[in-house]
């Protein structure tokens, strides 16, 4: 995980919050500049009106053309926004290289099965959390708090809903394209490939800038009933990173997450299996407890299929 190395002052350890801060302001900043572009290109491309695109954004559209438009903005102004503002921080902020060739050549087909395995475990771990996350009461003095996060969560279900009801293979293949892949590439490029390295940096310990990253990577969904799954989802992304030092597994498992959850919807359109995406109590507490057994068992195995990189990195030190 030590690939992004960077002599930049201001990507030194006594200026992490003005790195922090350029960080921050370059991603609001590409976030933005993207999402105008989309939307200066929706209304010739889809053919939609503006005033039908503003409120196509805040609730399901009945236009046939709504659902891709609205994969397009995400597209340009979620995946390709914060993979472009990943770049722009590297090369002209940290100047910092992410070595795509030596997280190549870290890259293992035994490594591959075994993030199978973890992916496997934590998925069925997580869904524990994503059923007490989705429980969660707040105290009563809270309760108008509670309430604004249940309105927001519920509006933001009918949105994953109507972008997830798939009426066509097209649908499903878009669907799975920025859900999926793009989503899975950029999302570990900003907080694995570059947030990760700059926590384990300022605070000295790579399991609080593993937890810490995750943490971020989650609260910027703006969910909060799906704020803790997500966090774990996140730092099983972070200690793939940091126990092979190759952000390909990240990247693969988060494309297989978002990706498998994608096609349980689609089959789930198609009456081949029972799946419902609102449901948090998909598995049940043995199974669960299973899970993170196996997700403990592989994370271990994973990291020692890979301590020739911790071996080859103190053999360079002493070159």
């Amino acid at each position: 995980m030590d690939i992004y190395k960077t002599q930049a002052p201001i990507a030194s350890k006594r200026s992490w919050f003005l790195s922090l801060m350029v960080m921050l302001l370059v991603t609001i900043g590409v976030i933005f500049l993207m999402q105008g572009v989309a939307m200066l290109l929706i209304p010739p491309i889809f053919q939609i009106s503006l005033d039908e695109m503003v409120e196509m954004f805040t609730a399901p559209s009945q236009n046939p053309e709504a659902k891709m438009a609205i994969y397009f903005l995400q597209a340009l102004a979620s995946g390709g926004a914060l993979l472009l503002a990943s770049l722009i921080i590297a090369k002209f902020v940290d100047k910092a290289d992410f070595g795509w060739k030596q997280q190549m050549a870290r890259f293992k087909f035994i490594g591959l099965l075994i993030l199978l395995m973890v992916m496997f475990g934590g998925m069925l771990f997580n869904s524990l959390i994503i059923d007490w996350n989705a429980g969660i009461q707040l105290p009563k003095a809270l309760e108008g708090i509670e309430k604004f996060m249940r309105d927001a969560e519920d509006q933001r279900m009918l949105m994953t809903k109507f972008l997830t009801d798939f009426e066509s293979p097209k649908e499903f293949i878009v669907g799975l394209l920025v859900i999926g892949i793009i989503a899975g590439i950029s999302e570990e490029v900003l907080f694995r490939g570059v947030l990760q390295p700059k926590m384990q940096l300022y605070t000295g310990n790579i399991h609080v800038a593993v937890w810490l990253s995750a943490f971020i990577f989650s609260a910027i969904h703006m969910q909060f009933y799906g704020l803790f799954p997500r966090m774990v989802l996140g730092a099983i992304f972070g200690y793939l990173y940091f126990y092979s030092g190759s952000l390909l597994y990240p990247i693969i498992a988060h494309i297989l997450n978002n990706s498998l959850t994608v096609t349980l919807v689609y089959l789930g359109k198609l009456g081949v299996i029972d799946f419902d995406i609102e449901k948090t109590d998909q598995v049940s507490w043995p199974f669960a407890i299973l899970g993170l057994l196996l997700l403990l068992i592989s994370l271990m195995y994973f990291k020692d299929k890979h301590s020739y990189k911790l071996r080859d990195e103190k053999l360079a030190e002493g070159i």
